[in-house]
């Protein structure tokens, strides 16, 4: 097993909670991870469909096989089980007694809001991140992404991707929402991960698939609830400008969004015409990454005025704004603080990070650290 930077706050969890939620992406390591840290375990897969008919025809009978709690993996897929969890749960005193985990955030959520509010807390774990499989080269990981099966298994992406998206279509798509037109949804995924880093603008979207907006409004949801791609909000701080309100969009993994781009080997990667756009989002994923790790979500932001001034990234912690500037270029130019300047002219500071895909460090006088990618642990361990 890749060691992963969630198991200390997943064993935190466990240590404070009757039950824990591990959500994320399918294949994104769940089941390794909590087979791993808790060993001793019964584990169940709710995949299995004689187990999940089991759990659905007798739920009370079904967990009473498990008096010393269990490892319920896929949980989702067994809603009826979720208020008799409940009672159990009621009636004992002891943490961690239920682990379970889910590759579907919008099911899980409804059911555990229903009947298990109060009384279980959740992980969300992601893809790798860069220095979970120990990367190095920055090319590497933008085209071959963060699942663990790559790494552990040798597949290589251009084998994984293409049958992962289709067992995600297949699969999850038509349990979260009855997609008729499959081939529609599919060409609507690629015009996405072609608007990586871009404002979210559904009208252009319904008019190049071929729908109406309510319908790309509604697929967005089911992409976001199987952790494919998620929403940047803009911050709110407007600094007496008018701002940008549509949030932008971005992959959780840029291996997939890779796939969905046609990009099949690192050599056509390295002259791509979104290779910044995806080196923007693996960044801003690894942020993401490091925040679920320790349990915490929701600071991250970006800005923009209706003038086009931009910051790629704002880090929102108890009211303190750090601006981060992303750059894929390996050569540090004076570009790269111009918006950086115009953020600090306009908000009074001076502080802030260029992450960028050369090797060098620098601290600049202007309070500016210019961090490589390959070294974002010197911003995570200020956080």
């Amino acid at each position: 097993m890749i060691p992963r930077k969630s198991t200390k706050e997943l064993l935190a969890l466990s240590e404070r909670f009757k039950s824990v939620a591990v959500i994320g992406p399918r294949q994104s390591g769940k089941t390794t991870l909590v087979r791993n840290v808790f060993p001793n375990k019964a584990y169940v897969s709710l995949e299995n469909p004689d187990t999940r008919n089991f759990a659905l025809e007798d739920p009370r009978g079904f967990l009473a096989m498990y008096p010393q709690g269990a490892i319920l993996d896929e949980v989702q897929r067994t809603p009826q089980i979720f208020s008799y969890l409940q009672q159990i749960l009621d009636e004992s005193d002891t943490k961690g007694l239920f682990i379970l985990t889910g590759s579907n955030n919008f099911l899980l959520q409804e059911n555990i809001s229903q009947s298990l509010s109060g009384r279980i807390a959740y992980l969300f774990l992601m893809p790798l991140s860069f220095d979970e499989p120990e990367s190095t080269d920055v090319n590497q990981f933008l085209f071959r992404g963060g699942y663990p099966g790559i790494y552990n298994d040798s597949i290589e992406p251009f084998r994984f991707f293409p049958n992962y998206i289709r067992t995600y279509i297949e699969r999850d798509v038509r349990l979260l929402k009855n997609i008729v037109d499959l081939t529609a949804f599919e060409r609507f995924l690629r015009l996405c991960a072609g608007r990586i880093g871009q404002l979210l603008n559904m009208s252009s979207l319904a008019v190049e698939v071929g729908v109406d907006v309510k319908t790309i409004s509604s697929w967005i949801g089911v992409l976001e609830a199987s952790f494919i791609l998620f929403r940047l909000l803009p911050h709110h701080k407007n600094f007496n400008k008018r701002l940008v309100k549509m949030p932008k969009i971005y992959f959780y993994d840029t291996g997939l969004a890779c796939s969905l781009l046609g990009i099949s080997n690192i050599q056509v990667l390295d002259t791509h015409p979104l290779r910044g756009s995806l080196f923007e989002n693996m960044v801003i994923t690894e942020f993401l990454k490091e925040n679920f790790s320790r349990g915490s979500s929701g600071n991250l932001f970006f800005w923009r005025d209706n003038t086009g001034n931009e910051i790629d990234l704002i880090l929102d912690q108890d009211n303190k704004l750090t601006p981060v500037e992303i750059k894929s270029g390996q050569t540090i130019t004076d570009e790269y603080f111009k918006n950086l300047r115009f953020w600090a002219k306009l908000s009074g500071s001076e502080s802030g990070y260029v992450v960028y895909g050369g090797q060098d460090f620098q601290k600049r006088s202007n309070g500016v650290n210019v961090i490589p990618f390959t070294r974002m642990s010197l911003i995570f361990r200020e956080m």
